[in-house]
């Protein structure tokens, strides 16, 4: 590999941390996921098409591998004991703002759906197009699950989807 693809992969990691946080919603599981990506990338760069953007496709392998993860926990989850569940994870949030953490929160919150497409589209500034190939959906997919996405995240932003679970029975 030479010494500029290497940058190119190199140039990726700040965007990729991002994306990974907003995927896993802790800071040592993110940089986990980062950490295989960048394995993953490196020893695949061979099959790397150039059709697109290298950013678009380590997407693409980060997005795969943390599917596949949340797949093999819920497969390790039914397996387990009703004694034995693992310790969840708790969040250290002393050092953060409340606004951050409120919309990290609300983050959470949203389907796994919305909030990948979310993140990937207003975050990391990817196209609809880019976006569709990293989830292997189509373009259309992509914008509903955008607009549906911002449109939630709006509404528990302001505290209004308490709300809207709510209905009025005559």
């Amino acid at each position: 590999m030479r010494a500029d693809d290497e940058a190119l992969i190199l140039a990726c990691i700040p965007s990729l941390r991002r994306y990974a946080r907003g995927l896993t919603g802790d800071p040592h599981r993110a940089d986990d996921l980062v950490q295989d990506t960048l394995e993953r990338a490196w020893s695949r760069y061979s099959r790397w098409q150039r059709r697109g953007e290298l950013r678009a496709w380590m997407f693409g392998i980060m997005h795969n591998h943390f599917i596949d993860g949340v797949r093999a926990s819920s497969r390790r989850a039914d397996q387990t004991a009703p004694g034995e569940l693992p310790d969840a994870p708790v969040r250290a949030t002393q050092t953060d703002r409340l606004e951050v953490r409120d919309l990290d929160r609300c983050l959470q919150a949203l389907p796994a759906e919305q909030r990948e497409v979310l993140l990937l589209v207003c975050v990391e500034d990817l196209s609809y197009q880019e976006t569709a190939q990293i989830l292997d959906v189509p373009m259309g997919t992509v914008m509903s699950r955008l607009s549906r996405a911002r449109e939630k995240l709006g509404a528990l932003m302001q505290g209004r989807d308490a709300v809207n679970r709510l209905h009025r029975v005559k």
